[in-house]
């Protein structure tokens, strides 16, 4: 990554801060400024996958609510494309969604891979690098009716799907992402009490998805290094932050640390050394070591745990928040800036190259984003004074989109949409973001307009 050390808030011309016009963040040249989707979340209408047949569920989805037309991603994604080009963007993250391209077990739609294929163009021709993301979350029909993730069978269901997909795509996709967030499909899906498709509840079934997974993750890998020898192949995990909710209490200590290895280090860690812990199994994959190029970040926020022997269905964790912290929309999560520095250190012990792939918080009034945007960008900014090998930063999200099983409720959007009648409205926030990719930094004079209240923090005299 060039122009990556940065070792001071310093002018272009050299001048010391002192004698500079005024302190500023600057972020290297090569630096991507990115947005990041999924497809069931913005394309409308995908009638063919799990998560579709789950929204018609009655109860399944908060307040009733339903994709629907999404985003009309579908029928034109284009025009959102030429608002994140307006905002300067220099990157966008979007994923394939597989129930349309291979509708049925080996039959493989033409006119989907096409439309894949002008969206791509699309990005390409406004100067923006696209990352695709293979698995997100939703599987199709026919997957999930035999098993989906459960049945070892999936390994070479998604690698088939895979080969048809870079086939045809890969030379308009230098980043891929073969799965989105693992251990959180895992156990929201088998462990969530019902809130994601299947809806199981079981932690032999946690371990059994991730073990498939790691194996489809890395027929996917050498694959696509087999297809396009020149692509980057990566994975996407979400960090989140576990601390002790009583730092003098050894139980809540311990238990964080267990479930930080759980849902944090396992999955990664088999990727490096092709060995398998609890409980994902145990023995070697050795087809899985060193199957990554890059590591995916989503970052949103922290909890606490308390070793609470009245939640043995959550390991004897009771999670919470801290308290009087400040949460974002629908008690999504603490807004906690800090973490992200945090969990950027933990990535780089893995000793690749890191892409935030992930961050941002619902804020359907935009009174919380620029705040949000600014505060853990400055923790990025020094994260990058480190060293650390951080490629570029993708919020989440470009537009408002359907939020699993939250609905529309939760609002995470730079770009406002009304779901009934598809209008869209630039947040402040959206403003704000677009300065610092077109700038390549973040100044005084951003921070005094869109978040003051930072001013002092990020700029004491």
């Amino acid at each position: 990554m060039g122009d990556a050390a940065l070792t001071s808030q310093r002018d272009p011309t050299g001048e010391a801060p002192g004698h500079a016009p005024a302190a500023t963040f600057y972020f290297p040249k090569d630096f991507r400024w990115g947005t990041a989707t999924s497809s069931h979340q913005v394309e409308g209408n995908n009638t063919n996958n799990d998560w579709w047949a789950w929204e018609q569920e009655p109860g399944r989805i908060l307040n009733g609510d339903k994709s629907g037309l999404a985003c009309n991603w579908w029928e034109n994604a284009e025009a959102d494309f030429d608002r994140t080009a307006d905002m300067g963007t220099n990157a966008h993250r979007l994923s394939i969604e597989w129930s349309r391209v291979e509708p049925q077990p080996g039959l493989f739609d033409d006119d989907a891979l096409d439309r894949y294929r002008q969206m791509l163009q699309a990005l390409h021709d406004r100067g923006i690098e696209p990352m695709v993301t293979l698995h997100h979350f939703t599987n199709p029909l026919w997957l999930a009716e035999k098993g989906g993730w459960e049945e070892p069978s999936v390994v070479t269901d998604f690698r088939r799907y895979v080969r048809a997909v870079v086939e045809r795509l890969g030379d308009l996709v230098p980043l891929w992402v073969t799965i989105n967030e693992p251990m959180v499909y895992a156990v929201q899906a088998y462990l969530g009490m019902g809130s994601w498709p299947p809806g199981k509840n079981s932690l032999g079934l946690v371990g059994q998805v991730a073990r498939n997974m790691l194996q489809a993750h890395a027929a996917a890998y050498h694959l696509i290094h087999e297809l396009r020898p020149d692509s980057q192949v990566g994975i996407v995990r979400h960090w989140r932050i576990l601390e002790p909710s009583r730092s003098s209490s050894p139980l809540d200590r311990w238990l964080a640390g267990r479930l930080h290895c759980f849902f944090n280090r396992y999955f990664t860690d088999a990727l490096v050394t092709g060995r398998l812990r609890w409980p994902l199994g145990g023995g070697r994959m050795s087809e899985l070591a060193g199957t990554f190029d890059f590591l995916g970040l989503n970052y949103y926020t922290r909890e606490l745990v308390a070793f609470d022997l009245g939640h043995a269905g959550g390991l004897f964790a009771r999670r919470h928040f801290a308290p009087g912290a400040e949460m974002s929309d629908d008690d999504y999560g603490e807004v906690y800036p800090p973490g992200i520095y945090q969990a950027l250190k933990l990535a780089a012990a893995y000793r690749r190259p890191i892409y935030i792939t992930e961050n941002g918080l619902p804020d359907a009034d935009d009174d919380q984003r620029p705040r949000f945007i600014l505060s853990h960008l400055r923790q990025v900014w020094a994260a990058l004074q480190g060293n650390l090998p951080i490629m570029g930063y993708y919020h989440w999200s470009l537009i408002d989109n359907f939020e699993w099983d939250r609905g529309w409720q939760q609002r995470f959007g730079l770009i406002e949409l009304d779901p009934a009648t598809q209008e869209r409205r630039l947040r402040p926030s959206g403003e704000l973001y677009g300065r610092i990719c077109r700038s390549g930094c973040i100044d005084r004079d951003m921070v005094s307009q869109y978040a003051p209240e930072l001013l002092d923090q990020m700029f004491p005299a």
